[in-house]
């Protein structure tokens, strides 16, 4: 019986030559990510047992970006506390507030992470990097604080899910959609500590941020990690930050590797897709109510990239926001902001009558910038609609792409973006 891209990478760093799911292994970690909201926790338990080192200074990445700039004096302290490790430990890669955004987009672009490495932090959505090839997990505060200081950490393997999708979507349809669509069909512990490994030749047309996408939200269906194996996009996105084929291994899964389940899609019979409070597996076909928004908001680890803006500023354009409706543009990292500067997206979004905020994580788990208030309804291109998580227990929170976060805000309702074309008028 063969392995898993997973199966392989974890018993490569594990020194086995085999691993199976259910194993307990000791694994190696390549990278731990650190922000300032789960780190100082981790720190604070190496500290009371006099353990205050790192594993190794240049494999740690840290970044601020859930509170930061501080909106009270409480995240201010839990910044200092990141910030004056960083220094005392020598950390290498750090980005600071003002030169680096949302850990997970910040990480994807630096080239540190890569194919056939393993990467743990104190946050769900570390599995984003899976995109890369690398085996990328969450993991709680106990286990970050093994990881910085043993570089180490113990996993059981998980079991694996394939989801084959096929064809090509239709214009309008993003890889939101999709990622929303196999979720709506499995449900919110469909992949319950198991890898999500997304094949098929609607995969492999697709760029690196689509990618992103799919295994940024494996945790939304319970996954342990979402993965995409190395293909040419994989080598292309690497090689234009610094990365040559030789600093890596690629690793596919074997044509007799053992699938848990099996999940197949077609493309082209995903619809615009929202995933209706309280759960991302909630999926409802975009416009198939007239739900009416209080707010709209563009951003997160999820769709916050160049890509996402764009289709914003595509149905923004020559257009405004409905009354009453308060919308919320957050470029995931100061590169993007930059970016979306230069092509003329930002200017497209304030004449449209959005707020474009700084790069952090904040009105995503309603933090600051954007926290919704009693009885709000918020369209959001994120990743989560627990109840509470973006404010009040009493808001209503709707997932969905950028693209029908756009048209919702435009139309003052939950909207299929379909009905919009690019002359800034409603299609017919």
């Amino acid at each position: 019986m063969g392995m898993t891209i997973a199966e392989k990478i974890l018993a490569a760093r594990s020194g086995q030559e085999r691993v199976v799911p259910g194993q307990l292994i000791e694994c190696a970690t390549d990278w731990v990510l650190c922000h300032e909201i789960t780190t100082p926790a981790a720190l604070r338990m190496l500290e009371e047992r006099g353990m205050n080192r790192v594993f190794d200074p240049s494999r740690i990445v840290a970044v601020p970006d859930h509170s930061v700039p501080a909106m009270n004096i409480k995240a201010a302290k839990m910044y200092q506390k990141l910030k004056s490790w960083v220094q005392e430990q020598g950390i290498e890669h750090f980005f600071d507030v003002g030169r680096g955004g949302i850990a997970h987009v910040v990480l994807e672009n630096t080239g540190l992470v890569k194919p056939g490495q393993t990467l743990v932090s104190g946050d769900s959505h570390t599995c984003n990097a899976g995109a890369l090839g690398a085996f990328a997990t969450g993991v709680g505060s106990t286990d970050l604080a093994g990881a910085i200081y043993a570089g180490k950490v113990w996993f059981k393997v998980p079991e694996t899910m394939l989801i084959h999708v096929t064809g090509r979507t239709q214009p309008g349809v993003t890889p939101k959609d999709i990622v929303l669509e196999v979720i709506r069909r499995i449900g919110a512990d469909g992949a319950n500590y198991m890898v999500m490994e997304w094949v098929g030749d609607y995969i492999d047309a697709l760029d690196m941020e689509g990618r992103f996408t799919l295994t940024n939200m494996a945790i939304e269906a319970g996954g342990k990690t979402g993965i995409v194996a190395v293909d040419d996009v994989t080598r292309a996105f690497l090689a234009e930050r610094g990365v040559a084929p030789g600093e890596y291994v690629e690793y596919a899964s074997d044509a007799d590797a053992a699938y848990k389940v099996v999940i197949e899609v077609d493309a082209s019979q995903v619809q615009p897709t929202v995933a209706y409070p309280h759960i991302p597996s909630n999926g409802r076909v975009a416009g198939s109510d007239r739900v009416a928004v209080t707010h709209a908001y563009v951003g997160s680890c999820t769709n916050g990239r160049i890509s996402d803006l764009r289709d914003v500023a595509r149905i923004l354009r020559g257009r405004k926001i409905a009354d009453g409706v308060q919308m919320i543009v957050v470029p995931a990292t100061q590169a993007i902001w930059k970016q979306a500067a230069q092509e003329g997206l930002l200017e497209v979004f304030v004449d449209a009558g959005a707020s474009v905020s700084y790069p952090s994580c904040g009105a995503c788990l309603g933090m600051h910038s954007g926290v919704l208030g009693p009885d709000d309804v918020c369209i959001s291109s994120s990743n989560r609609n627990f109840v509470g998580r973006m404010g009040d227990p009493s808001a209503q929170i709707y997932l969905a792409s950028p693209a029908t976060v756009a048209a919702s805000a435009v139309a003052g309702f939950i909207s299929d973006p379909r009905a919009y074309n690019d002359a800034g008028q409603a299609a017919d």
